[in-house]
């Protein structure tokens, strides 16, 4: 898995996809996401009525704004139906 890289002050975009065993995009009962910085700060956002957007069935993105420079991590997890998880890491370079 290739790692991105991005600079301070960006937006960065994280997406997710949920799927059925039969690799059909389904709406999991929740679908959340943490995100956590590079000092270890980290906060979870929650489909409907949080941050996480829904852009359609199955799919659906939190943006995070790169504010300090070192490695992020994010997992994106879901409950009841659809019930997944995933994890990941982007790198935020340090300004000139």
């Amino acid at each position: 898995m290739d790692i991105e890289t991005y600079e301070i002050g960006q937006l960065v975009r994280l997406t997710a996809r949920f799927t059925n065993a039969a690799d059909r995009a389904i709406d999991p009962d929740t679908v959340s996401c943490t995100v956590t910085t590079p000092s270890g700060s980290s906060s979870t956002s929650t489909y409907a009525g949080g941050a996480v957007k829904k852009d359609s069935v199955g799919h659906y993105h939190l943006d995070v704004s790169a504010n300090a420079d070192g490695d992020w991590r994010f997992r994106w997890f879901s409950t009841g139906s659809g019930q997944a998880a995933s994890h990941g890491t982007f790198i935020v370079a340090p300004s000139d």
